[in-house]
Parts: structure tokens; C-alpha cells; sequence
């Protein structure tokens, strides 16, 4: 059973934090490597994307190589990362970009892994 003292320790919420701002810093740039390395390298990942449904972490790997490089600067909004314990955590954001009224949602969820934190599932959408 989780108890609330187990939800946002401060040193696994600032673990997930840097993860999860390393994360969108590697996006923004387009920095594929890094991209890569913060997701679960394992079949059973899945990203759910804005316009496409990714399971595996080859399909998540094929779709970052042949994605565009340009207009990926945003602007987060709402963010707030929660932790469950020593191993799990939810991050969730908005996101607007410039010269569009769309705004975007992402969401992810992270475990730790003996490698590190890493994303087992991620889901982005646009509202109109």
C-alpha cells in the first residue's frame, strides 16, 4: 500500500525532474541518442503519439530518425511531476509553439531501472 510519505521524496522527485527536463531539452534539440537513451529499450514500450501509435522501442527508434529537425522549440505549461516511492513516477505537461493556438499534452511515465530512469510509456495529443 502506498502511503503519502512514499509520493514526492525530495531526492526521487528531483531524480525524475532532471530526468524529465533532460528529456526535453534532447527534444527540442532533436538530440536522437539522448532521446533514445531515456526510453525502456524493450518491446513492450509504447509512445502514443499526436499522429502515430508506436509499440517497441524500434518503432519509438525508426519514428525519431525520420522525424523533422525543425520547429520543435515549445513552451511548457502545467507541468507537474509526481513520484510513487523509489520507482515509479507520472509526468505530465502542456505545451503551446510559436504561431499556433494548439496546445499540446504530453504525458509519460517512469520507472527506475538498475540503468537509470526510463520511460515505459509516453502519450503526446493536441487539442484544437
Amino acid at each position: 500500500m502506498m502511503m503519502s510519505e512514499q509520493i514526492n521524496q525530495p531526492q526521487v522527485h528531483a531524480e525524475v525532474s532532471a530526468a524529465f527536463y533532460r528529456y526535453e531539452a534532447a527534444l527540442v534539440s532533436n538530440d536522437v541518442a539522448v532521446l533514445d537513451a531515456l526510453f525502456w529499450h524493450d518491446p513492450r514500450t509504447v509512445r502514443l503519439g499526436a499522429g502515430e501509435n508506436l509499440y517497441g522501442i524500434d518503432e519509438i527508434r525508426a519514428f525519431r530518425a525520420a522525424r523533422p529537425a525543425a520547429g520543435l522549440q515549445r513552451t511548457l505549461r502545467n507541468t507537474l511531476i509526481t513520484t510513487f516511492g523509489n520507482d515509479y513516477a507520472v509526468c505530465s505537461t502542456e505545451f503551446t509553439r510559436e504561431g499556433s493556438d494548439r496546445i499540446g499534452r504530453q504525458q509519460q511515465t517512469w520507472i527506475r531501472f538498475a540503468d537509470g530512469w526510463r520511460i515505459v510509456a509516453a502519450q503526446v495529443s493536441l487539442m484544437s
